[in-house]
């Protein structure tokens, strides 16, 4: 289902600069790549927690889905989000231990897959020739790093207060969503962007130690793809806001403006509670004491 409205966004979606990801439904916006995105997690988990019992023509069909998937998503184009979710699949796949061959036959694929991309589509090359050297080019194609890092460095140690940013007064394009974090960092400063890092570093143990804890491979997957989203997602927005990485589209999660994105956040942060809960035996203690229900 997540494939073919993927699919219906090339036929009937919304373009916006250029892209178009989004099914306009009355006054409802849909972005189905995002909304996807857990039950890309779900079904890479049964997929690869199985993998040794399932048969190859099953294996071959869902490797085809999400392969499928990931060409769509590209095709929209939205190639930082296709990125993600092959680094989504490929990480779960090597938790699951699958032959090395094959992961890195995957790995050497995607590479290739995202090469294509840069050099077929002319604005992800500018993208990377201004991540390069954004000042090259400041009032062009550089402006949006531009304006982001004199955002984060005019933020100093402590900041300029919540609500007091300048750049986003109409300085810093797409402020809302994908370059968040700098309006962040020139409000809260040095102190309060390296407390959000050291927040996701303790996020990142405690999704990890989750999965470690949980007696079942597919439970286990299922915490690794959720902790793999959340604060692989972050961390690739983060960098992209500082100039780490080139230009890419992806929101910050449970910051960025944006219900789709919010909602797909909100899901995994669930799932990965879930997974908490039943590795502790909690939840199958709970539904133990609930009262079978009786004829009335």
């Amino acid at each position: 289902m997540g494939t073919l409205l993927v699919a219906a966004t090339l036929v009937v979606g919304s373009t916006v600069n250029g892209a178009s990801r989004w099914l306009v439904i009355g006054p409802i916006q849909l972005q189905p790549t995002e909304l996807v995105k857990p039950f890309l997690v779900l079904q890479g988990a049964v997929l690869f927690a199985h993998w040794q019992r399932i048969a190859l023509d099953q294996k071959l069909l869902w490797l085809s889905i999400f392969s499928g998937l990931i060409l769509l998503v590209l095709k929209q184009p939205n190639l930082s989000t296709a990125a993600l979710m092959g680094l989504l699949l490929w990480l779960m796949a090597l938790a699951a231990a699958l032959p090395m061959l094959l992961l890195l036959g995957a790995a050497a694929s995607g590479a290739l897959l995202g090469g294509a991309s840069i050099m077929l589509n002319t604005y992800q090359r500018l993208r990377v020739v201004s991540f390069l050297d954004p000042w090259k080019d400041a009032q062009g194609n550089g402006y949006q790093l531009v304006q982001s890092l004199l955002a984060i460095g005019s933020g100093g140690a402590l900041g300029s207060g919540f609500g007091l940013s300048t750049q986003k007064l109409d300085y810093l394009p797409i402020q809302t969503t994908d370059f968040i974090f700098a309006v962040f960092a020139e409000e809260f400063g040095f102190l309060g962007s390296l407390m959000l890092l050291l927040f996701l570093a303790v996020f990142a143990f405690v999704g990890l130690k989750v999965a470690l804890g949980c007696s079942s491979p597919q439970q286990r997957l299922v915490a690794i793809g959720c902790t793999t989203l959340l604060v692989g997602q972050s961390i690739l927005n983060i960098a992209v806001a500082s100039g780490a990485m080139p230009t890419t589209g992806l929101p910050l999660p449970m910051v960025s403006y944006g219900g789709n994105s919010l909602l797909s956040s909100l899901f995994l942060a669930g799932l990965l509670v879930r997974c908490a809960l039943e590795s502790q035996g909690l939840e199958s203690a709970r539904l133990k004491r609930r009262p079978a229900a009786g004829p009335r």
